[in-house]
C-alpha cells in the first residue's frame, strides 16, 4: 500500500488522470477481453508501427451521465410547473446556462457526456398538450376537464384527478395511441437531434412506472437503437401491466420486431416496501432459474443512488458498517404501508448481491447479478449533482429561500389518517447521482454495450475516477504500472466480471485505482466490500478498508485507525482539502478467502466530509441550518461487483 499524498495535490488532481489512470502504452498482442483486437501486423507486412495505440480494443474512457432525467413530458413533472422540454434539458447537460422553471438560471460545472431522457410512459406529455391546446386532446370528456382546470389555475385539483386514475389504472387516454405518438416521437426526435457521435450521445429511452399498492418497482427503459427502431413501438406503461416479468415480454417483442436491443434499469427498492429483489415473483410464485435468467437478460444494472435515497444499505442490516446510514430513506413507500424491518433485507443492493449467491447455488442462476450506477431522478429537466448547484427534485424544491426548499412532500401521500407519520421532505433528498461508464466511445453502442457488460459505477455526485480490476496473479508492483489497464484486461477482469475455480493456493488480488474529482474533494478511503456464503450456506458481509489516506495505518480489523478528519466550516459552507489524498492506488487480496465459497465484491470510495446541499443553502439564502439533517457528509463511488463462483473453469 502506498501513500502519494507528497506528489502534490494540485497537480495530481488535475494532470494525472490521463497519465496514470488510463493505459499509456500498448503492444500487440491476441486481444483484450472482447472488446476488439490488437494491431494485426499482417495488415502492414514487413513494417513495424511506431504508434502503440493503432488498435487499442478495450475502454480507455469513462464518461459521465444521467440515465434517469424528467422534462414536461413527464406528468408529474409537467402538472408540477415544469416548462422545459427535451431540448432544454439536452442544452442544460451540454453545458448551456438554462433558465429553470421558477426563473433561476442554471449551468453545469462541466458538461455531461451523455443523458437519457427517461419520462414516465403514462400519459407521456399530458401537460405540453394542454399548454399547447392540442386539438385531438380537447376532444375527449377528460382532456376538456382537465384542461379547464389548468387554465382556470386549478393545478392541484388537475393534478389529483389525474393521478386518481393512476393509482387505479385507469388509463384516461386509452385508445388514443395518436396522442402518445406524437410525443414519444418528439422525445425521439430530440434524442437524434442532440446525439452527435464521439461528441454526446443521446440514449433513447422511458420510465415504465410501476407501483403496485404504491410500492415502487420503477424501471427505466433505456434502448441500444436510434430514433427508426424506437418509433416502431410505444412505450409500455404502467397502465398495461405492473408486473416485471410483463414489461421484460414487452421488451422481447421490441427485440424481435425491430432487430434491437433494450435493457432497464430498476431504481428505488428503499421505496418498494420489500418487492424489488422479493423471494417471489409478483404473481406469488417461487423464483426459478427462467425467472433468474430473465431478470438478469432484462435488468444488467440498478440504480443504487439518486434523489429519493441510497440504496447500497442500511444500518440494520450492516450494523458494522459506519458508513451504512447515508440517504437512508425507511419510512415507507408511496402508499399507505408504514415500512417494517422484515421487509429491508428485500430493498437494498448490498443484501441482494449476497441473496443472490444462495440463489445461485439453489438455482444455478443468480437473479441479481446486477451492476450499480447512480443517477438523479430529478423532474426539473435539470441534471444537477454538484451539493452547491442543487436544483432538486421538482420545481417547487428549485432554489429558493421559501420553506418548500426544504418542506416539499415527496412520499407520504396517502398514509392512513391518524396513522404513523410516514412523509418524507425534500430537505432529505440527495443531490445524487452519476453514472460512470467504462466504455471504449462515447457512441449509443459502446455505451450502451458498457452498460449492458456492467463496466460502470455510481457516485452519488462527484466524478470521482475509479477503476479495479481482480484476478489470480497480479503483482503488487503492478498497480503502478503506466499500463495497468492493459494488464488489468490482460490477466484480470474488471468490475463486473466473474472470477471462476480459484487456482491451488490463490487468493483473489484486487488493483484498485481512485482519483478525486479535479474540481471536488480529497479522498478519506478505498474500501472493498464483501459478502459470502458459507459452507453451510449462511450469509456474511465485511467492509476492508485496504487504504487510508494521510499515511493511516489499517488496524487488526482492517479498518483506518482513526477517521480522516473533517475541515468544514459550516456556517460559511467552505471546506479545505488540507486532509485526504487526490490519489490513491492500492493493491489488495482477500485474507478471508476460501476456494469453496461463493462471494461478491464491490469498491467503495469515500470522499473527506464535504458541505451538504442543505448547508450550502443555509449559507447562500441566510436562512437557519436544518437540524433533522446532518451539515456534512462523505460522498462516495460504488463500483459494480466481481464474483466469485467455485467450482468453475
Amino acid at each position: 500500500m502506498m501513500n502519494y499524498r507528497n506528489r502534490g495535490r494540485a497537480f495530481v488532481a488535475a494532470a494525472i488522470a490521463a497519465a496514470l489512470l488510463l493505459p499509456a502504452g500498448v503492444h500487440a498482442e491476441e486481444g483484450y477481453a472482447g472488446y476488439g483486437s490488437a494491431p494485426n501486423q499482417d495488415e502492414h507486412l514487413g513494417e513495424k508501427e511506431y504508434s502503440p495505440y493503432l488498435n487499442i480494443g478495450y475502454p480507455q474512457h469513462v464518461f459521465w451521465g444521467d440515465t434517469h432525467l424528467h422534462t414536461s413530458l413527464s406528468t408529474d413533472a409537467g402538472m408540477l410547473g415544469n416548462n422545459l422540454g427535451p431540448e432544454d434539458a439536452y442544452r442544460f447537460a451540454l453545458g448551456d446556462t438554462v433558465t429553470s422553471s421558477t426563473g433561476v438560471r442554471a449551468r453545469l460545472q462541466r458538461p455531461l457526456d451523455f443523458l437519457v431522457i427517461a419520462d414516465h410512459a403514462e400519459n407521456l406529455g399530458l401537460a405540453p398538450m394542454i399548454a399547447e391546446r392540442n386539438p385531438e386532446l380537447l376532444k375527449l370528456d377528460f382532456g376538456k376537464k382537465i384542461a379547464q382546470m389548468v387554465y382556470d389555475g386549478d393545478y392541484a385539483d388537475a393534478y389529483t384527478l389525474w393521478g386518481e386514475g393512476m393509482i387505479a389504472r385507469q388509463d384516461p387516454l386509452a385508445g388514443q395511441d395518436a396522442l402518445t405518438r406524437s410525443m414519444w416521437e418528439r422525445i425521439t426526435g430530440a434524442a437524434e437531434q442532440f446525439n452527435v457521435p464521439r461528441q454526446f450521445t443521446a440514449l433513447i429511452g422511458y420510465e415504465w412506472t410501476s407501483s403496485s399498492n404504491g410500492n415502487n418497482l420503477h424501471r427505466n427503459v433505456v434502448f441500444r437503437d436510434g430514433k427508426a427502431r424506437a418509433d416502431q413501438v410505444l412505450p409500455f406503461s404502467n397502465y398495461d401491466s405492473t408486473d416485471p416479468e410483463d414489461l421484460w415480454a414487452w421488451m422481447q417483442g421490441y427485440e424481435d420486431k425491430t432487430g434491437g436491443r433494450v435493457l432497464a434499469i430498476p431504481h428505488n427498492g428503499n421505496l418498494s416496501n420489500g418487492m424489488m429483489f422479493d423471494n417471489e415473483t409478483m404473481g406469488g410464485k417461487k423464483l426459478n432459474r427462467d425467472y433468474a435468467e430473465r431478470r438478469m437478460r432484462w435488468e444488467p444494472l440498478y440504480e443504487v443512488t439518486q434523489m429519493k435515497g441510497d440504496s447500497e444499505t442500511h444500518p440494520w442490516l450492516s450494523p458494522n458498517d459506519e458508513f451504512a446510514d447515508y440517504g437512508t430513506w425507511d419510512k415507507g413507500s408511496f402508499g399507505p404501508e408504514p415500512k417494517t424491518q422484515d421487509m429491508l433485507p428485500r430493498e437494498y443492493a448490498r443484501e441482494a448481491f449476497k441473496r443472490g449467491l444462495q440463489y445461485e447455488e439453489r438455482l444455478g442462476v443468480n437473479p441479481f447479478k446486477f451492476g450499480l450506477i447512480g443517477s438523479t431522478d430529478s423532474h426539473t429537466s435539470l441534471a444537477t449533482t454538484e451539493e452547491n448547484n442543487y436544483f432538486g427534485k421538482a420545481p417547487m424544491g428549485e432554489p429558493s429561500s421559501k420553506p418548500d426548499r426544504f418542506e416539499e412532500k415527496i412520499t407520504g401521500f396517502l398514509q392512513e389518517p391518524g396513522g404513523p407519520d410516514i412523509t418524507i421532505r425534500h430537505l432529505r433528498t440527495l443531490a445524487s447521482g452519476l453514472a460512470a461508464v467504462w466504455a471504449t466511445d462515447n457512441t449509443r453502442e459502446a455505451l450502451w454495450d458498457a452498460l449492458k457488460r456492467k463496466e460502470v459505477y455510481a457516485t452519488t455526485g462527484t466524478r470521482m475516477t475509479v477503476r479495479v480490476f481482480a484476478g489470480w496473479d497480479f503483482e503488487e508492483s503492478e498497480v503502478q504500472r503506466p499500463d495497468f489497464a492493459r494488464i488489468g484486461y490482460e490477466r484480470g477482469v474488471p468490475m463486473g466480471g466473474d472470477l471462476k475455480s480459484a487456482p491451488a493456493g490463490k487468493s483473489p488480488a484486487f488493483v484498485v485505482r481512485a482519483l478525486r474529482d479535479v474540481d471536488g474533494a480529497n479522498l478519506d478511503r478505498v474500501q472493498v466490500v464483501k459478502g459470502w456464503m458459507d459452507r453451510k450456506g449462511k450469509l456474511h458481509e465485511r467492509v476492508y478498508d485496504v487504504m487510508c489516506s494521510d499515511g493511516r495505518a489499517i488496524n487488526g480489523e482492517h479498518r483506518c485507525e482513526r477517521p480522516v478528519g473533517n475541515t468544514v466550516d459550516v456556517a460559511k459552507a467552505t471546506y479545505t482539502n488540507s486532509i485526504g489524498d487526490p490519489l490513491m492506488m492500492v493493491y489488495w487480496e482477500d485474507p478471508d478467502f476460501d476456494p469453496q465459497q461463493r462471494a461478491v465484491y464491490y469498491v467503495r470510495v469515500l470522499e473527506i466530509p464535504t458541505p451538504r446541499w442543505s448547508t450550502y443553502d443555509a449559507a447562500f439564502f441566510g436562512v437557519a441550518l436544518p437540524e433533522d439533517v446532518e451539515p456534512t457528509h462523505q460522498e462516495r463511488a460504488y463500483t459494480s461487483p466481481i464474483w466469485y463462483t467455485p467450482g468453475e473453469g
